[in-house]
């Protein structure tokens, strides 16, 4: 992906690629959570209603984009033990979930159209916490300082 981007970009910006090929991929890996979280709130909103699906969906994306962000975005960082890293991905961005599942919740209560396709309020609650939660990440969990 590097490479791809160095092609693209004037000089000035080389020693940003490094960071921003790392953002895209904390983005892509979003994205799988985003898909993880959207069927999960579909596959359980009939059982547990629209907040426990969203409650549990949250739960389920974040273990999957902790997984794939410690396997590929930040490959080589963080150490310990794996359950107190997912322990403290969970933790560290508590702000994020903050972000996340408060837009959520605020839009499937106020919004006849995100109750009935809550698809709308996942990605708007995905984009409110994103950029939190690669601060924390990349700071904090996995500490992947770049020069």
């Amino acid at each position: 992906m590097e490479a791809m981007l160095v092609r693209c970009t004037p000089r000035a910006l080389h020693a940003k690629l490094p960071l921003l090929a790392q953002f895209l991929r904390f983005g892509t890996v979003g994205v799988a959570g985003f898909m993880v979280d959207t069927a999960t709130v579909y596959g359980t909103r009939g059982v547990l209603g629209l907040y426990g699906a969203g409650t549990i969906a949250y739960l389920t994306a974040a273990t999957t984009t902790w997984l794939l962000n410690r396997i590929w975005t930040f490959r080589g960082h963080g150490s310990g033990p794996v359950h107190q890293q997912w322990l403290a991905f969970l933790a560290v961005n508590l702000l994020g979930f903050v972000l996340n599942r408060g837009t959520y919740f605020v839009l499937v209560t106020i919004s006849a159209r995100c109750a009935e396709q809550p698809v709308l309020a996942v990605a708007a609650g995905a984009i409110a916490g994103m950029f939190m939660n690669f601060h924390m990440s990349r700071s904090v969990v996995f500490r992947a300082h770049l020069k």
